[in-house]
């Protein structure tokens, strides 16, 4: 490190310089500004997408099944009302198709309301096609 007056140079690494100012006690330093051009080639493109699926079983109330579409589905009444008649009718029936990480979350949400208020109400996810 080289003294200069109130200002100090120091050298780093690979000989690279870069200066520190002392002002009222604090130090600053201006590091050297690289430019730096690169051929990077971006490919985007959608995230697979899951269904999350209810399960009919023998104990859930057909109420709480319409309360778990509006509340953690966010259906209107009147969805909530024709899913759940499919669920009761067909076994299951899908109730949204997002991507994996928020498919997987809407899924632990049903468990654990299901849990909660002691239904044995299923929730899965599968691949959209």
């Amino acid at each position: 490190m080289i003294r200069c007056g109130r200002s100090y140079t120091t050298a780093q690494g690979s000989g690279a310089l870069f200066q520190a100012r002392i002002l009222e006690g604090i130090v600053t330093y201006n590091m050297p500004k690289f430019e730096v051009e690169s051929d990077v080639a971006l490919e985007l493109w959608e995230p697979q997408m899951y269904k999350v699926l209810l399960h009919n079983d023998d104990y859930t109330s057909m109420d709480f099944v319409v309360e778990v579409l509006t509340s953690i589905f966010h259906k209107t009444q009147e969805q909530a009302v024709q899913i759940m008649l499919q669920i009761h009718e067909k076994g299951k029936a899908i109730c949204g198709v997002y991507s994996f990480e928020i498919a997987q979350t809407k899924a632990e949400q049903v468990k654990q309301l299901a849990k909660k208020n002691e239904f044995p109400l299923l929730a899965t996810i599968e691949e959209d096609a």
